[in-house]
């Protein structure tokens, strides 16, 4: 029997009486869900051009979330107006495409353990002289108008927004080895 049958027996017969599998593959969602909330991050035309990606990853792989994608692309209007479709009616909006489509941005969704809320704290305040040195805005950003990243402020928004920036067959279902690690057993 391949893993994937694997997989799908241990789901279908969990907690049943009859013989046990042998040991195999953990099976992805075999995590509880709770360790498996996903965030958007968006690296911003601005960490692009001065090639602040990698420390960006970094710092999420670090701290022991899951990339389940990413992507670089050129944002189009579009896609912009549904993801800052709140932000629409406001004064600095054109600003804010001229911004967003003036150079490639790379689109991610992290996986963990109440990943959204510890983005949040991880990014920083929006406004970079009010960001606390050690997050991402904190060390990187001089200006509210080229704040780095963009991160999902509620698991709501977070689904939302990887619905704007990604196809469902584009997040990659695996397993961390690192799991029992970062988590515990």
């Amino acid at each position: 029997m391949g893993s994937l049958g694997r997989c799908l027996a241990r789901s279908l017969f969990r907690g049943q009486p009859g013989p046990s599998l042998p040991p195999g593959p953990r099976c992805y969602g075999s995590a509880p869900p709770e360790l498996q909330e996903k965030t958007l991050v968006l690296v911003k035309p601005d960490a692009v051009q001065r090639r602040l990606v990698g420390d960006v990853i970094q710092r999420f792989e670090r701290r022991g979330f899951k990339l389940v994608a990413m992507k670089l692309l050129q944002a189009d209007q579009g896609l912009l107006d549904k993801h800052y479709q709140q932000l629409r009616q406001k004064p600095f909006y054109p600003a804010l495409l001229t911004y967003m489509t003036s150079g490639p941005v790379v689109a991610m969704v992290w996986e963990g353990y109440n990943v959204v809320k510890s983005t949040r704290t991880m990014v920083g305040d929006t406004n970079s002289a009010a960001a606390a040195a050690g997050t991402i805005r904190g060390d990187f950003s001089m200006h509210v108008s080229r704040n780095v990243v963009h991160a999902s402020d509620s698991v709501e928004t977070a689904q939302r927004e990887i619905g704007f920036w990604f196809q469902r067959d584009e997040l990659v279902a695996w397993e961390s080895g690192d799991r029992d690690f970062t988590y515990g057993p």
